[in-house]
């Protein structure tokens, strides 16, 4: 099982002092030398979680939030850390698959090979008017081609030879990028979408699908069964295009000395609005004791799952709860 943590961006996490703190600097003009206070917290979390032994990072993109853009997150990362892999998110119809192919390319080099994506279809209308120059998140199956269309384009880029695509959003004439990507065959590409459409591209072009559930702590036995017959589906449909399909899940760890300590913590949690993104992703169940947890990771891998991507609050001190009390119980 592989260990992912969200990097720490203000409005990817719970919010906690030091994020708010953040906040107060990014929103106003001229505050927060000699250092912004995010990118200060998002490095030591993630120098932390390397230090731990995580594996990978995912920099999530929220244009429209007072957060440090993605990219310029993700290379920064990329020069302070030296082994954590870090996946840097892209959404189609904002930005372009020849500007992520270079960007990608150039961030795979930077890290000595560390770089991976995800695809984020997205459906924000007001991130799209504005950073996508009046454009739209599509409705429907149109969302789809795009990504469809995206990722083919971008991996072409990241191919030897040059293509021609004609596509409904993209396209690309005797198209080839001189500047490569360090990883071979190719970065990894990850992505998560319930929808049948997005499922089947994942299928078809993507290294790692992260499994859809549910939100709220009363769903996780209806998750577990939900997670383990969409994994089932997804490895039909890889195997229908010849390919092996990687499986992982997103998810907020709460960890208390006994389960009821942990279902206090959650209540607690569910009184305040501002913690919805916690709460949400409670779903997958890692709330309890460590026992409880190291269990339920251990279900989950014999699942299939091989990713966990996760999220703490608060971020710290929920980290290192995790790797000293739950990991020696998982057999990490």
């Amino acid at each position: 099982m592989r260990l992912g943590i969200w990097a720490p961006l203000p409005h990817t996490i719970a919010p906690e002092p030091d994020i708010e703190r953040a906040l107060a600097d990014l929103t106003t003009p001229g505050q927060g030398e000699p250092l912004d206070r995010s990118y200060a917290f998002v490095v030591d979390v993630v120098r932390q979680a390397e230090a731990m032994g995580f594996d990978i990072t995912l920099v999530a993109e929220r244009l429209v939030a007072a957060d440090l853009e993605a990219w310029v997150v993700s290379s920064a990362l990329a020069v302070q850390t030296s082994k954590i892999q870090i996946m840097t998110a892209a959404h189609p119809g904002i930005v372009n698959p020849q500007v992520v192919a270079k960007m990608g390319a150039s961030l795979d080099r930077l890290s000595g090979g560390r770089f991976c994506i995800n695809i984020v279809p997205g459906r924000r209308s007001h991130e799209f008017e504005l950073y996508g120059n009046g454009g739209s998140p599509c409705e429907g199956e149109a969302r789809y081609r795009r990504m469809d269309e995206f990722i083919h384009v971008m991996k072409g880029l990241w191919g030897r030879e040059p293509f021609t695509f004609e596509g409904e959003f993209y396209r690309a004439r005797d198209a080839g990028m001189l500047t490569t990507p360090m990883r071979l065959p190719a970065p990894p590409v990850y992505a998560a979408t319930g929808a049948q459409q997005g499922m089947e591209i994942v299928a078809r072009e993507c290294d790692l699908w992260f499994a859809t559930y549910e939100p709220g702590i009363g769903a996780y036995e209806q998750n577990l069964q939900r997670i383990a017959g969409d994994i089932a589906d997804m490895k039909s449909r890889a195997a229908r295009y010849g390919r092996n399909l990687g499986f992982g899940v997103s998810t907020h760890v709460c960890c208390e000395s006994t389960d009821a300590a942990a279902m206090d913590y959650v209540r607690e949690l569910e009184k305040v609005p501002q913690h919805n993104v916690a709460i949400k992703s409670l779903g997958v169940g890692l709330a309890g004791s460590p026992r409880t947890i190291a269990d339920r990771i251990r279900r989950y891998e014999d699942m299939g799952i091989g990713l966990l991507m996760l999220q703490f609050h608060p971020m710290k001190n929920g980290l290192k709860r995790f790797a000293d009390q739950v990991l020696p119980l998982a057999g990490r």
